[in-house]
This record gives C-alpha cells, structure tokens and sequence, in this order.
C-alpha cells in the first residue's frame, strides 16, 4: 500500500446471514402504515447508512429515524432522532444515520401522519467487509503536497550547509557548495529512508487492522461419514476480539439454530434445506436425506444472541447417500442443469404435480433495485391451492443464488431480515412488527404448524433486491398439506 493511500474500513449488513447481498429489506406495518424498507450499509465504520423508506399504504407527514446498538449487555443511551426527508415521489422518504461499530443495530422508525404515530424497528447487522483506496483525486493532491515538502526539506538542508557559515554578500566557495551537495544527498537520503520506514509502518499496521477488523465468518468444517453429515463451527480473530463485548451465543431461528443448504455445483441442480441439531459447542449433526452424489457448496446459517445473523460457507464432496425421508422442516430438490439465458424461467413444475407461477411482467429486472416477487401456487388443473401451510412460521422461504456462487441470499416475506434477529428487536423496544407474513410474534414454529394452522393464500411475495447483475436461480419452498414444495427460477439481472 502506498504512504498516501489511506484505507478505509467499509460494512456489510443483512445481510446478514447472507453471501455478497449487504443491504436490507423490511415490509412491515408502523402501526396503520405499512411500510417497505431499505437500508444500504455504511461505506465505513463508523459510517452513514443510508436509509428508504416507501409507504405502501396511507398518508404519512414525516418519519424519523434512531439507530440502537445492540450488544446483548447495555444498549446505552440512543442518540437524538434523525428526521427523513421527503423525495421527488411524496410516499418515499430518505435519510441517513450514523453506526459507529460492528454488530448488530436496530433502527427504530417512528411514523406520524393523520393516522396518528406507528412505529417499526428494522434489524441492521454491520461489519467491515473490504479495504477501499483513498480517492484519486485526493491521493493526487496528497502525494504532490508530500513531494513539495521533500523538496523544500532538501532545498533548505542543502542551503543551510552551503551558505550557513558564508557571510552575507560573499560568493560561496568550491568547498562550501561541494558540503552543501553533500548535506542535501544525506537529507535526501534520510527522507528517503523515513518515507520508506513509515510506509513499512503503516503496511503492518493496516495488515493487523485487516486482520482484525475486516469480518469473516466462522470457519466451518464439513465432513460425512454414512448418512450423517457433521458440522464443526470455528472462531477467527474477528470473533474472539469481540466475545466479551456482544453475546456469541446462538438463538433459534424459525425454531431452529441453524438452517443448512446444501448446492450441488456447478449444475446447481440439486437443492437441499436442511436442519442440523447442535450436539456439542459448536458441533451440529445432520441426517442426511437421499442426496444425490457430487461436489456441494454448503451455506450454514445461524443468528447470535445479539440478533448478529452469519452465513457461513463451505464445500464437501459427497458420495450417493441413500438416506431416510425428509423429516420435519427438511426438504430438497432436483431440477436441471442451470444454463444461463436472457430469459427468465416463469413456471416450475411441482413434485406433486401441481406448478408454481412467477407473477411478473416482461420488465427486465436490474440490479440495486427493490421488488416484489410474487409466486402463485397452483394445483394440477392450474387452479389456485387452497391448502397451503405456514412453513416455519412464514408463508414461504426463498433462496436466491448468483451463478458464480458470489451472492447467496435466504428470504423471507417481510424481507430480508432474520426473523430471529426481528423479534429480538420486537421484545426489546416494545415495538409490535407488523404482519408481513403470518405471524411474527410465533419465534417457534410449533403452534402454527400444529394446532391453529391457519389458512395461507395460494400466493406468497417476498421484497428484494439483487444486489449485483449476473444470472441468479431462484429456490421458493412452500408448504402444501403437509409437504414441503419447491419451485426453482432462472432470470437475469441487467446492471
């Protein structure tokens, strides 16, 4: 790294148990607003964050916006609120907020309108990620400032030994311009030598701050012997640093601690969600399904005691597993090979002879840009179901997987937030989420997949945006009396 490149420090959020996809969705109720959310992380920590929030329903005068620190210990005192500003389009409002450190943050978004006053806390996680260089321009105009200054120390070390003892109006001899030569060679030298020492300086420290700094996930080990599938979670730097400031435990997510999925690469034509049972400090055993042979990308998410949401990332290379059924909320898929194509896939066949629609127009779809993606349910006859089921607690979940691998992202109908980490922020501000799916008061799935199992409409839709252009597939699982169904997309995202 050059003296004059400064480095600096940027955030992901969102992601959050998400693979290159930083920002956030949230759609959600603020008491009588409902409300879609969108929050690009920070460029640096601490950092702004900038923040959008589009009404969707009902008139709303203004909003602000609170950022909280969350660490599991003290929440501390919040700072005042931060006013949005209305846009061009008056039910879209934008703003900025500051988050100082990595971890998990809430912001907390109080509406008011004619309706009176709602509010909505949208679950950020923030972390550095990568090393920006320092911009041109200013790089430019600091080396060139820096050089002046070596040629001004040069000059007048060189004056100084060549004229410093001559008296005024007498011609410097051979001997005083020869140690003149000499006094500016040895400066020129000794800048030199400084210049090089503070750039090794500045190289290490950057190299410790990198290491220590920059997030990484868990490393995570992955083996199978048999049908059982043996996961083994690891802490790096970035976590040990950390532990006596934020909780590192684990909390449930759709009542599970960890959600698991395999990809079958590079076809990415087999699919596989899966729930491994925590059998040790940081040990999960898994058994695995009939999985068809070959090399697998595997992501592992997880969520800490913070509501901090991690994806983890692996590979393993897995024989023909001739395993039991599907069991509980597991699940899996086959569908074909993935080819890359302008053209998007708009029906998926369904294993149990049904389909499921992608509803959308010929619009191309293109990156940085939120969506609604709505999928229809229909039977064999192409007639809308009517017995869909709540699946973990939400209408459905869905996958979305860049081709290269660079960006996986677990989704669900109130965005893309960890519900884990939503009510946290839910229990912790005493603010109610709103109903985005079925029932985000319901951590724990039990009671809605047993007992009350209330209705769920034959469509789902779930608020996103790809965060890169390239060719994406599409994973949208459902639950239809009793059996998890899986419909697979294709489509590509224009720049």
């Amino acid at each position: 790294m050059r003296i004059w490149g400064l480095a600096i420090l940027i955030v992901a959020s969102t992601a959050f148990a998400h693979v290159g996809s930083p920002d956030v969705y949230l759609e959600g109720d603020a008491g009588p607003y409902h409300l879609l959310v969108s929050v690009n992380p920070p460029a640096m920590i601490p950092g702004v964050a900038q923040v959008q929030i589009r009404v969707a329903s009902g008139s709303v005068n203004s909003i602000t916006i609170t950022p909280i620190y969350v660490n599991g210990k003290d929440q501390g005192l919040p700072p005042a609120p931060d006013a949005m500003q209305p846009s061009a389009d008056p039910q879209c409002f934008r703003g900025n907020v500051w988050l100082m450190d990595s971890g998990a943050w809430e912001l907390h978004a109080e509406v008011a309108g004619p309706e009176g006053i709602g509010k909505l806390v949208i679950p950020v996680p923030a972390y550095a990620r990568r090393i920006l260089p320092m911009e041109r321009n200013l790089g430019t105009a600091l080396f060139v400032l820096m050089m002046i200054l070596v040629v001004g120390v040069v000059s007048i070390a060189g004056a100084a030994a060549r004229e410093g003892v001559v008296p005024p109006t007498v011609t410097p001899s051979s001997r005083n311009l020869r140690i003149g030569r000499i006094a500016a060679a040895v400066t020129t030298l000794s800048v030199v030598t400084i210049l090089s020492l503070g750039n090794w300086w500045w190289n290490a420290t950057a190299a410790e701050l990198k290491h220590s700094m920059l997030y990484n996930p868990p490393p995570l080990e992955v083996s199978c012997q048999a049908d059982e599938l043996t996961l083994k979670m690891d802490e790096n730097v970035w976590h040990k640093t950390r532990k006596d400031q934020w909780s590192m435990s684990l909390i449930p997510d759709h009542g599970h601690l960890m959600h698991l999925f395999l990809l079958r690469v590079p076809a990415m034509d087999r699919f596989y969600h899966l729930h491994p049972e925590q059998v040790g400090d940081g040990v999960f055993r898994a058994k695995l399904p009939p999985v068809s042979a070959g090399n697998y990308k595997v992501f592992a998410d997880i969520v800490r005691g913070t509501g901090f949401p991690e994806t983890m990332v692996s590979e393993i290379n897995l024989p023909g597993v001739s395993g039991g059924t599907f069991a509980g909320d597991d699940s899996g898929v086959s569908a074909s090979a993935f080819e890359p194509s302008a053209q998007f896939t708009a029906i998926s066949p369904l294993a149990d002879g049904g389909r499921m629609i992608w509803e959308r127009d010929q619009t191309a779809l293109k990156a940085g840009e939120v969506n609604w993606f709505r999928f229809r349910v229909e039977d064999a006859q192409h007639k809308p179901v009517d017995d869909l089921e709540p699946y973990m607690g939400m209408t459905g979940h869905a996958e979305f997987v860049r081709s290269d691998l660079s960006v996986f992202a677990h989704i669900h109908p109130a965005g893309s937030v960890s519900m884990a980490a939503l009510m946290l922020a839910q229990k912790d501000s005493g603010v109610s989420i709103g109903d985005a799916s079925i029932d985000h008061a319901s951590m724990h799935h039990a009671s809605m997949d047993h007992g009350l199992n209330p209705r769920v409409p034959s469509e789902v839709s779930f608020p996103y945006g790809f965060p890169r252009p390239g060719d994406y597939r599409l994973f949208v699982q459902v639950k239809e009396h009793g059996i998890i169904e899986t419909g697979v997309f294709d489509a590509r995202v224009q720049n």
